[in-house]
């Protein structure tokens, strides 16, 4: 077995001289007071939202995760956290490459960021490519259900997740901060270590976190196989009660600074990404993947009567990855780039009747190169550049908001000259989005939101250029480079309700691609694998969302939520594939004093609005329940133990790639403890 060069013990621990260091460089600053300082933060969605306003406010739909509520609900991939919040399902490529599914969108059309800029990495190309952000060191996640297209480009044309780490402090502090993190156990005998730790002397923070993640393969209730795939093409049920070549080891960590200021902050940061895991679809192949990121940002409010707020962000990604096969590196895929963004905030504009016109002009960039090495190279070398500006205005009319903007954008996506992919070709796209909503206040309870969008997007580079096998997902894939843009129109509409600590949301879209790019099998066969080519046509997504809370007695709440997906090719009225099925969901939540408990069921109901080739998925119901207990300790100290999948069911995500081959783990427990100071 082939092990990541970058040992977990050398690579996680290799903060703990420099967290060291940091400490007495400003013992002689903190006082007994000051080290029991806290940060800060906002609790509101910052994503989708570049006036700053609360959650409640915002016309898009938006869900946040953040402090003890994201702590346990972390799984070890980012689509597997987030999987369950209404509207957001996962790829769930074995439980090691996950990515979010938002509203039956996936890949090229849901933009995950870190830190307000896009992770660069091969994630979108594949489903067995992992994304470069660990749960464990994040510290909100911010999930946009719906187009973001105007803010953040045509890749978000389906939603965004904005992972939120600190690693460049924007706050004053004065004094010593940080958080632990430690669990075991679970389905995939689990052993993660995570630390986070900020230093300040109220001009200057420094902050430094590692994290180490260790799992080995994940045992099921039951066969891998599904019995549909065997009973459909004679494929054995073979290891029953284990997931052959699922398991991982990880590390990573991340060091950034800044000089911090009454109305604003500059810092820096750099972090490193480390991860050897299992690819499950190919029992004797596992990925070696590594990415280094250089991040600057600066923001600074308050500025003058013209231009109120300057903000830019700027990283660089240096990720690489290499599939190898009984040790012998087979395939290797390269993406290095740089992406930032401008954003400038004016004053108020007064208009007529006290109205005042409130908003950001902003310009964004990316240049990447990727490259594919090997013998499972199915795209060619590619430069890929984008640019673009938009405009974001909101004009409160006294308790209600109408809000619009526009996006103008240049794409250019070339390839280069290859023996097996042709001669170079260059595409050039103009891709523009427009976006008008608004709020409606009935009374202090209730409210009407609703948005209109027009979005655009540029056809990836592997939409445009595939040719060859995709051993990973089972198809000889064929791009088109004759593609032009990708338009769909959008409406969303959401009434919401809130009463002290009782919320209410319910949701309705409605989205109509004019040429949805997707990839439909052919029934020819090549190297023999069933061919699959990328086409454009018309399509139909519509579902519903709904979740609220309510406090139905002291100490206890009841929580529900559900979601609906409707996706159809228009002209023929063939369903997409991969699509979730209907979930319903409930919870009871009980806290007093430092003792809590949580049990909660998710019901998805079977799918057999299927695609054509595509197996039906069986229902599940996924039962989990949570005990946590608060020490009564001067440091804040949490012990909890969760239990997964308590009924022990058979649970295949529709949206998987994998479903008819990986299932979801069997019932386990997983025991952990996290500790802020």
């Amino acid at each position: 077995m082939y092990y990541n060069p970058y040992t977990r013990a050398t690579y996680a621990f290799a903060f703990k001289p420099l967290l060291i260091m940091l400490s007495a460089l400003f013992s002689s600053q903190i006082s007994a007071a000051e080290q029991n300082a806290t940060i800060s933060l906002p609790t509101v969605a910052v994503t989708g939202n570049p006036l700053g306003v609360s959650s409640d406010e915002m016309v898009v739909p938006v869900s946040t995760l953040n402090g003890r509520e994201l702590s346990l609900r972390r799984e070890s991939t980012l689509g597997d956290t987030l999987n369950g919040i209404p509207g957001v399902a996962t790829t769930h490529f074995g439980p090691n490459a996950s990515r979010p599914v938002i509203r039956g969108l996936d890949a090229e059309r849901v933009r995950i960021m870190q830190n307000g800029i896009g992770v660069l990495d091969a994630s979108s190309l594949s489903f067995d490519h992992a994304v470069t952000v660990d749960p464990l060191i994040i510290e909100q996640i911010d999930v946009v259900r719906g187009p973001a297209a105007l803010l953040y480009g045509g890749s978000a044309v389906g939603g965004v997740v904005n992972a939120i780490d600190h690693r460049i402090p924007t706050e004053q502090l004065n004094g010593i901060v940080g958080r632990a993190e430690a669990r075991a156990g679970g389905p995939d005998s689990q052993n993660n270590l995570a630390g986070v730790v900020d230093v300040g002397n109220g001009k200057i923070v420094i902050h430094a976190d590692a994290y180490t993640r260790k799992t080995s393969d994940l045992n099921i209730p039951g066969y891998a196989v599904s019995s549909r795939k065997n009973s459909a093409d004679n494929t054995l049920r073979e290891h029953h009660g284990k997931l052959i070549n699922s398991s991982a080891n990880s590390d990573g960590g991340a060091i950034g600074a800044s000089l911090t200021f009454d109305h604003g902050y500059l810092g820096a940061s750099y972090s490193g990404f480390r991860n050897n895991y299992g690819t499950v679809a190919e029992p004797t192949v596992r990925v070696d993947m590594k990415s280094d990121r250089w991040d600057v940002a600066s923001e600074f409010s308050e500025l003058g009567s013209i231009v109120s707020r300057v903000k830019v962000r700027l990283a660089h990604t240096d990720y690489q990855h290499q599939e190898i096969d009984n040790g012998t590196v087979g395939t290797t895929f390269k993406n290095q780039g740089m992406e930032g963004s401008l954003e400038a905030g004016h004053a108020k504009i007064g208009l007529a009747n006290n109205l005042q016109l409130d908003g950001v002009l902003g310009f964004q960039f990316d240049n990447t190169n990727f490259e594919a090495l090997g013998d499972e190279a199915f795209v060619p070398s590619v430069h890929t550049q984008n640019n673009a500006v938009y405009l974001y205005e909101e004009l409160p009319v006294n308790a209600h908001k109408i809000t619009f903007g526009g996006r103008l954008g240049h794409t250019r996506v070339d390839s280069k000259d290859h023996v097996d992919f042709g001669a170079a070709r260059k595409n050039s796209f103009n891709p523009n989005s427009f976006a008008l909503g608004g709020l409606y206040s009935i009374n202090s309870h209730w409210s009407l939101t609703s948005n209109l969008s027009h979005n655009e997007r540029a056809p990836s580079y592997f939409e445009l250029y595939a040719k060859g096998a995709h051993i990973a997902t089972g198809q000889y894939e064929v791009g088109n480079g004759n593609f032009d843009k990708e338009r769909s129109n959008g409406i969303d509409a959401q009434i919401r309700w809130k009463d002290a600590k009782n919320s209410l949301s319910i949701g309705a879209y409605y989205t109509r691609f004019s040429s949805f790019i997707g990839l439909f099998a052919t029934g020819n066969i090549i190297s023999n694998l069933p061919e699959a080519q990328f086409r454009a046509v018309p399509a139909v997504f519509k579902g519903l969302e709904g979740e609220g809370k309510f406090n139905i007695a002291n100490n206890l709440d009841l929580t529900i939520r559900g979601d609906y997906v409707n996706a159809k090719e228009k002209r023929t009225g063939d369903y997409l594939p991969r699509i979730t099925p209907l979930r319903l969901g409930t919870g009871l939540q009980y806290q007093l004093n430092g003792f809590s408990a949580r049990l909660d069921a998710l019901h998805a109901f079977k799918q057999n609005h299927t695609a054509a080739k595509e197996l039906v998925t069986n229902g599940y119901t996924d039962v989990s329940a949570l005990l946590a207990y608060k020490l009564p300790t001067k440091l804040n100290i949490e012990l909890f133990a969760k239990v997964n999948n308590l009924l022990n069911q058979e649970i295949r995500e529709h949206a998987s790639f994998l479903k008819d081959i990986s299932p979801a783990g069997e019932r386990s427990v997983l025991i952990g403890a996290r500790a802020d100071f």
